[in-house]
């Protein structure tokens, strides 16, 4: 059965390393001729404005989305195609998916068609796969775990019991397995409970005891024959060890071939970093709430215990504010009838969502019976394409339409700080972000902001004279540093890119937070300048980027490529000198979702390097074991 009665097929025609370009063929599978129609696709590969055309008309670009029209009169019969070319492209592409990833036709009568799209090939020499990007690997025990404990002793083994009871715990500890519990049957829903609340036949004893010895997120196991005995330092420790436990015992009932149940020894764990994190962008593509929730539990699996949510960016607006309900009403859709055209991946049909502050409300219950707090981003000031679909009047009139284009092509892409109503949309939305999220941290972006931004804004002229402020960097450092005032008024923390230090930076006091992703080196730089910093670098811990150099693998490439070994080995602390450790708080993996179409890709790209990143959080370096770790990954959950 036909899916689409239209395809467009990309080559990629390599003239030299620096150069090349792009052959676009739309074929008509239709059993009607087409004439008088313009065609539209969305890539990251995009033209540059002084872009070559051959057999066609250049219309228009907006960041991502284009629009070409046929030479005049062309009748596109059917099982016929049309073939044109484009030469001056941004960039030159590394991989298959950088061709385009949705695509529609306009006819003429104005109805649209939706086009099929595939990957882009590449022409004039063989393309690769990536071939096995994780080993079999070597089990160092037949223990099912990950993160690999601190410190483990288990000298012999028996049969998994039927489950661990807790008969005999209190309320808190009953409700704490009862949780775990849920979590296993989410994830692994052909595994029998780890945890039962009564004595069963063939159950082995789980003795609970809190150790406030212990640290918060510490625990200690001691297995024996007739009983295991598990000590915690806090709640957050009760969780810890019960979600070790079940994977312990989870293992042996997924694979009695590889793994085993402790009868004697011992497990002392603590984490290495106080940060754990994933940030994931849900704007790009916007994931269920479902979606969202599996991964936390996914994220509460591996032991990490922050979701940093991209909840805005130049694609979207996905957080109901009830004082700007027009930021969900137009700024969280696109389409071809919408504020903003389609964008990576979507096509004609209105796409998007948001989440209601019911639902954001359950996810925070959620993530914290699991140890996993929510941490809210909204990108600011620049990525606000989607705000200013929503809200105009953010952006100043009398700044020409097309004065600076962020790196992605989007223009004028950035909320003014020259304008009072700015503020008044920042305050009321802090309010609500800061009743909203109980994270003591809001996450303002500040990433990216192009370096002509209001240049050629009046009302930024006036506010740079007035504060004698010179150039973007320092007009955005002073739009962020009124930010700040407000998240503090609030009781809250403010966490920023890097980016966020440019112009002469923030307030450092009170434990303002920088994520270093540009490169490693200025996580260093930002710590010597007396910041807190969670590393995030591109190069190991964007799970976007391409797993291999090779064609066929599909990711982005701006950052080169980190296979499973390269995430799994990168070293966050680095050359970081001993006087600053104390301000790396931990790590990060970052989750940009444009090449993310798919929940195939997503799946691929983002395990098992997540929890790569997972036991990097977790397990002093000492302790990790990389063929270890590659034995263990396919036992690992995904989305």
């Amino acid at each position: 059965m036909m899916t689409s009665q239209f395809r467009l097929n990309a080559i990629w025609r390599e003239t030299d390393p620096k150069n090349g370009s792009m052959i676009l063929t739309l074929t008509n599978l239709s059993e009607k001729p087409v004439s008088g129609f313009r065609l539209a696709y969305t890539s990251l590969l995009r033209v540059s404005k002084d872009v070559i055309t051959h057999n066609a008309t250049f219309i228009r670009r907006f960041a991502n989305f284009h629009e070409f029209d046929p030479i005049d009169g062309l009748v596109l019969a059917p099982g016929e195609s049309w073939t044109f070319e484009l030469e001056k492209l941004t960039h030159i592409p590394k991989h298959r998916n950088d061709g385009p990833k949705s695509a529609y036709l306009t006819l003429a009568d104005g109805t649209h068609v939706t086009v099929a799209t595939g990957d882009m090939a590449l022409e004039g020499r063989p393309s690769k796969t990536a071939g096995v990007l994780v080993p079999e690997g070597k089990l160092e025990l037949p223990i099912s775990l990950s993160p690999w404990p601190n410190k483990i002793s288990v000298s012999q083994f028996a049969d998994a019991p039927v489950a661990l009871t807790v008969a005999r715990a209190t309320r808190a500890e009953k409700a704490a397995a009862a949780d775990v519990n849920g979590l296993s049957d989410r994830l692994f829903t052909d595994i029998p409970n780890p945890f039962s609340l009564i004595d069963v036949p063939a159950g082995l004893p789980l003795n609970l005891e809190q150790n406030e010895k212990l640290a918060e997120e510490a625990y200690a196991i001691k297995f024996a024959s007739d009983v295991v005995l598990m000590q915690y330092g806090s709640a957050k420790a009760l969780i810890n060890g019960l979600i070790s436990l079940a994977q312990i015992i989870n293992g042996p009932k997924e694979d009695p071939s590889k793994f085993q149940f402790p009868s004697a020894g011992s497990i002392e764990d603590a984490p290495r970093f106080s940060w754990r994190g994933s940030h994931l962008d849900v704007s790009r593509q916007f994931y269920p709430f479902e979606s969202v929730k599996r991964f936390v539990d996914i994220l509460a699996w591996n032991k990490m215990n922050v979701l940093h949510w991209h909840l805005s960016d130049d694609e979207g607006w996905r957080v109901e504010i009830k004082g700007y309900p027009e930021l969900t009403n137009a700024g969280a859709k696109r389409g071809a009838n919408e504020a903003m055209p389609a964008q990576l991946g979507s096509g004609f049909e209105t796409y998007g969502g948001f989440y209601t502050q019911e639902q954001i409300k359950q996810l925070i219950a959620h993530g914290q019976s699991l140890n996993v707090e929510i941490v809210p981003e909204l990108d600011i000031p620049g990525h606000c394409t989607a705000v200013l679909a929503a809200y105009p009047e953010l952006r100043d009139p009398d700044e020409p339409q097309e004065s600076y284009r962020s790196i992605q092509g989007y223009p004028n892409n950035a909320i003014n700080p020259g304008l009072p109503q700015t503020y008044k949309f920042i305050e009321t939305v802090v309010e609500e972000i800061s009743e909203l999220f109980p994270s003591k941290f809001i996450h303002v972006g500040g990433d990216e902001v192009d370096e002509n931004s209001w240049m050629e804004s009046p009302a930024v002229e006036a506010l740079m004279n007035e504060e004698r402020l010179n150039g973007t960097m320092q007009v955005q450092a002073h739009f962020l540093g009124k930010v700040q005032k407000m998240i503090k008024k609030k009781g809250k923390i403010v966490a920023g890119w890097d980016e966020v230090s440019h112009g002469g930076g923030i307030d450092k006091e009170g434990g303002t937070l920088m994520f270093a992703w540009q490169k490693p080196e200025i996580g260093i730089a930002l710590a010597e300048e007396g910041y807190d910093v969670v590393m995030t670098p591109g190069q190991a811990y964007y799970l976007d980027m391409a797993q291999s150099e090779e064609w066929q693998e599909p990711g982005a490439s701006w950052a080169g490529t980190a296979s499973p070994q390269t995430t799994y080995e990168y070293e966050a602390a680095g050359d970081f000198p001993d006087e600053h450790l104390e301000r790396l708080k931990g790590v990060q993996a970052c989750i940009w979702s444009e090449h993310l179409i798919t929940r195939e890709l997503f799946n691929h790209m983002v395990f098992p390097r997540l929890s790569a990143i997972a036991e990097a959080g977790w397990t002093q370096p000492e302790n990790k074991n990389w063929l270890r770790f590659a034995a263990q990954s396919r036992y690992l959950p995904r989305l």
